[in-house]
């Protein structure tokens, strides 16, 4: 794979580059003079170049190109954005200030095709109203369908979302491997780290004493999603703690889950209040009750998203350690697909 690459003959400013890029898991290209930058220049996928070459680069005129960063010490020397426009850099990084956005740059630079996933949420309107359940075949369908997809249990009183897969005694990091992590997480590292089951990564807890989630946590998490998975499906707990929140914020969509009976939509309402604090886009998703579907939509004063029919047969389905159909003749199933194919792009769904 190409390298990111550095031009400078400045030692010092090369030693924190080195170390910059080291903390991105990223190794250099150095040229110490513009003309032994050319064999690097165009397949090189970032290239940093020293404030005390700017000029020499500028004279040797390489091709236009993109990602190129002009990198200083002084960021007030009035000749430095002269120089970064004349070298062709489209941005000036400031050292030592600017050092975790050089961070970023150089870990974006070694992820090959990132990707631009879609988050979406699932809170239970009232206990019992199955978000669980839906997060976990949500997950499954688009992983079935060849998405590359990151599922996220965020209730720490939950039980557990692997367990729910029949998946918890499978080897692989928990929230209680990541909680002190903060800043960017690689996807490939992630992925890697996680219990995987084929296209599906599944991120839960450690049985026993659990820790909260921080914010910052939730936050590398959902990032890394973003750029390493089509799609991040993050279970919430109904109580908002710190971490909710954030995921909340992150999301393209929330689903807010509720049995169509009265106490069921004023319990609701309740949580609906709390999480449009947070998110913009909140849809209903509707279990059988008393109350017209549409009604019971209405009366929440939000879009419905789809209809979930009682499942007699699954709570004993995953009782048992297995998973619950979701073909395309299933009521389960076809809720699923509709859900995907309301969030995703058409994009990521012809890629599938």
């Amino acid at each position: 794979m190409p390298r990111p690459l550095v031009i400078t003959e400045d030692r010092d400013l090369l030693d924190d580059l080195v170390r910059i890029a080291a903390a991105a898991g990223a190794q250099l290209d150095v040229a110490h003079v513009p003309s032994h930058a050319r064999p690097f220049w165009s397949r090189a996928p970032l290239v940093v170049i020293g404030a005390d070459l700017a000029e020499a680069v500028a004279a040797a005129s390489p091709p236009a190109r993109d990602q190129v960063l002009l990198v200083t010490r002084d960021p007030d020397d009035p000749d430095t954005w002269r120089r970064c426009v004349a070298a062709g850099a489209q941005a000036v990084v400031s050292l030592p200030a600017e050092e975790r956005h050089l961070v970023d740059r150089f870990a974006d630079a070694m992820e090959p095709e990132p990707r631009a996933g879609a988050v979406v949420s699932l809170i239970g309107g009232r206990g019992g109203a199955g978000a669980s359940v839906l997060s976990a075949c949500l997950a499954l369908r688009a992983s079935h369908d060849h998405l590359r997809t990151l599922l996220v249990d965020a209730d720490p009183l939950g039980g557990g979302v692997d367990a729910l897969l029949g998946q918890e005694e499978t080897p692989g990091a928990r929230w209680a491997d990541l909680v002190a992590r903060q800043g960017r997480i690689s996807p490939r590292a992630l992925q890697a780290a996680l219990p995987s089951f084929g296209d599906l990564a599944v991120l839960s807890f450690h049985r026993g004493e659990i820790q909260p989630i921080p914010a910052e946590a939730m936050r590398s998490v959902l990032e890394a999603g973003r750029r390493g998975f089509d799609l991040v499906v993050v279970d919430l707990p109904r109580h908002l703690d710190p971490s909710a929140v954030e995921a909340l914020g992150r999301s393209d969509r929330t689903l807010l889950l509720t049995p169509a009976d009265v106490r069921g939509i004023l319990a609701a309402a309740q949580v609906l209040g709390q999480a449009r604090r947070h998110t913009a886009d909140v849809r209903a998703v509707i279990r059988p009750g008393v109350v017209d579907d549409d009604v019971a939509a209405a009366s929440l004063s939000i879009p419905l998203a789809g209809r979930l029919p009682d499942q007699p047969r699954l709570t004993a389905t995953l009782n048992r350690g297995e998973l619950p159909k979701l073909g395309p003749r299933t009521a389960l199933g076809t809720l699923c697909t509709t859900l995907l194919h309301d969030l995703l792009p058409p994009a990521v769904q012809d890629a599938a």
